[in-house]
């Protein structure tokens, strides 16, 4: 049976992604919403969707990882691996919340990649269910959102950033650099409650 915070996990993933997807899923009822609500109200009932959604994510992970079982184990060089990896996803995150650098060009989904990076790091580091579960769904939206633009791309929909000064890329690396620095050295620890240091 599906302990309380498994399933609040499960429900807030199937929220907070379910509202992400929608544009992929059912582009026409959400041009309808946005149609019959007017873009300003739709975009706030979006954000406190997507809150809700959050909030019920960390409560339902932070009961549900600390009861449910080890699907895997994994070795310590994984850990090594998706401590790395978590530099470049800072970076991409950066490069995303800024105007285009040539990284949020090549990348062409900053922040998509950003999550893409996070999600794979921590499947590497972490093997009980809760985590393969958050992790695991998370990477599988990436990679969908990723072919959805894709395909908006050959449509001759404009998604991709348009570069704007490589100043952004400078303050993208120095931003992420500092991020990564802060969540390894204590925010994470902080917020999650272990220190990806001790992991490793």
């Amino acid at each position: 049976m599906m302990g309380t915070g498994m399933g609040l996990l499960v429900f807030g993933v199937v929220v907070l992604l379910g509202v992400h997807l929608l544009r992929v899923v059912a582009p026409a009822f959400r041009t309808a919403l946005i149609t019959r609500l007017g873009k300003p109200t739709f975009m706030v009932l979006y954000g406190l969707v997507s809150l809700v959604g959050l909030c019920l994510v960390v409560v339902g992970f932070g009961q549900a990882r600390a009861v449910t079982g080890l699907l895997y184990a994994p070795p310590v060089f994984l850990k090594h691996i998706a401590l790395l990896l978590m530099l470049p996803a800072f970076i991409c995150l950066a490069a995303g919340c800024l105007p285009a650098g040539r990284i949020a060009v090549k990348t062409r989904a900053p922040l998509v990649l950003a999550i893409k990076i996070w999600a794979l790091a921590h499947l590497l580091a972490n093997g009980e269910t809760a985590s393969v579960l958050l992790f695991g769904t998370f990477l599988a939206w990436g990679v969908i959102v990723r072919i959805s633009l894709k395909r908006r791309e050959r449509a001759g929909e404009e998604v991709l950033p348009v570069f704007r000064s490589p100043r952004f890329d400078v303050m993208a690396i120095a931003l992420g650099l500092l991020a990564y620095a802060l969540f390894v050295l204590k925010l994470h620890e902080l917020l999650i409650g272990v220190s990806p240091i001790a992991m490793s």
